[in-house]
């Protein structure tokens, strides 16, 4: 049987975890071998637990950090060579070398502050192997540089710790995300935003939830209510601030529920829209319904969702009278131009990573000129144009939101924006485009948290020694 030979000192590769280049001690004097880890967190569930932690694997460049995740098999003590025990966390997986890969285990501790980020303990060599003390390097060398410049259809897709911030654990869209999660290998943890608490401060914040801090989640999905949208999105601004990757960004949630700073946003980029006017007195009533082109014309609280609190009033007596109540109520509102051609139906855009994945046409209710599926309305698949295409995902961008529902109406001079929706619902455009939209905002946050190093200036190889 030939014999595979290495040296004290050799490079691998760790593929599973997303490690293209190790150096590594090779110690038969040590039975385990050790990987440098910190930040070392459990997750998962009790019959799948799962471990995240973060590794420099070049001493020389402590800006490139690497996010792993694996498999938890054991935690266990163990004896140093200076004698101090440690609890450490012990995760199995496939080691390269040369022309061998094979699998083996290790375990996870802090080498932060030693010469060679891995330890290869006697445990993990297979038989036919023999280690030289008086030689290095008897395997083809790797290089640092491997971790620059990694093509994103190349990088390594790991589990991830993700979170959905909720109070509807039950309802159609959160049960599709942790589905979609979990068939992609990751791990969703259903947070009830309410119940939120913060730690603000200005090194180390957290938030806090059923008395524990919660771990740093690789992403977090906010799917809050309109009801609770100022803490909500001071929960989300607060992830923001630990450096997790939000789905909606507290900014976008914030513009896109406010129906009066939404539509100024959209004027500002130059996206159509209905003519929309907004008064605070009640001596300007009548130059509101001018502005607009006079009756009909939609009557909308700042604040209304899914339909509620839209008004149509067809004459200008009916329109004074809707004014005067809501004025009233002391409730903000804005009036919108009536688009008669839209003919009470508006068109339903997902737009997932600045590309529309699905549309939908949605029609109301023979006595209703809302097309809202909460109030009652139908929906069909629908072809849009270039031109609808490019507004949608226009009006996502302006917004700020990588995932959004952009609800068009066909207007007789191009496409209209009436709204931009933060946490569009699932429900209706999966069933009626057939697409698995919440597998595709899956696969766009895999997209977005993985690793992204800087390119590295030329250089040769550094010398190991």
């Amino acid at each position: 049987m030939t014999q595979f030979t290495l040296g004290w000192e050799e490079w691998l590769a760790l593929p599973g975890l997303g490690l293209p280049a190790i150096r590594a001690k090779v110690d038969t004097g040590a039975r385990t071998s050790a990987l440098h880890a910190f930040a070392i967190e459990p997750f998962g569930s009790a019959d799948k637990p799962m471990v995240r932690f973060a590794i420099h694997p070049d001493p020389q460049e402590p800006g490139l950090e690497i996010i792993c995740s694996a498999p938890l098999k054991d935690r266990r003590e163990v004896t140093s060579s200076n004698g101090e025990t440690e609890l450490r966390f012990v995760i199995e997986t496939e080691v390269s070398m040369g022309t061998r890969s094979w699998p083996i285990e290790i375990t996870l501790t802090d080498r932060g502050s030693m010469a060679y980020r891995m330890l290869l303990g006697r445990s993990a060599l297979l038989d036919d192997m023999v280690v030289s003390p008086s030689h290095r390097l008897q395997q083809p060398e790797l290089d640092f540089d491997a971790y620059h410049g990694i093509p994103r259809h190349k990088q390594h897709r790991r589990a991830l710790r993700l979170a959905v911030l909720t109070r509807e654990p039950d309802n159609y869209s959160t049960r599709k995300l942790i589905e979609a999660a979990e068939h992609r290998g990751h791990t969703m943890e259903v947070i009830d935003t309410s119940r939120c608490y913060m730690n603000i401060r200005a090194v180390g914040g957290e938030v806090h939830y059923d008395g524990r801090r919660l771990p740093h989640y690789d992403a977090v999905i906010p799917r809050i209510g309109a009801s609770i949208t100022s803490y909500g999105t001071a929960v989300v601004r607060q992830f923001e601030s630990m450096g997790t990757y939000c789905l909606a960004c507290s900014e976008g949630i914030t513009v896109s529920r406010d129906k009066l700073h939404a539509h100024q946003v959209l004027a500002r980029h130059r996206i159509g829209m209905p003519t929309t006017a907004f008064a605070r007195s009640p001596k300007d009533s009548g130059n509101l319904v001018d502005l607009v082109g006079g009756a009909p014309l939609v009557l909308k609280l700042l604040e209304s969702s899914q339909g509620k609190g839209v008004v149509l009033a067809e004459t200008p007596k009916a329109a004074e009278s809707v004014i005067s109540a809501f004025q009233g109520l002391k409730a903000d509102f804005l009036v919108q131009s009536f688009v008669k051609e839209a003919a009470g139906e508006d068109i339903r855009c997902l737009v997932v990573g600045g590309k529309v994945v699905a549309t939908m046409r949605r029609r109301g209710k023979p006595d209703d000129f809302r097309s809202n599926l909460h109030q009652g309305g139908t929906a069909e698949p629908v072809r849009i144009s270039k031109t609808e295409r490019e507004v949608a995902i226009k009006a996502a961008r302006a917004m700020k939101l990588d995932v959004a529902g952009v609800d068009l109406l066909r207007g007789a001079d191009g496409p209209k924006v009436l709204e931009v929706n933060s946490s569009p619902g699932l429900e209706g455009i999966e069933k009626v485009s057939g697409k698995d939209i919440s597998g595709l905002i899956i696969e766009h946050i895999e997209a977005k948290v993985a690793p992204k190093p800087a390119r590295a200036k030329s250089r040769g190889k550094r010398s190991a020694g």
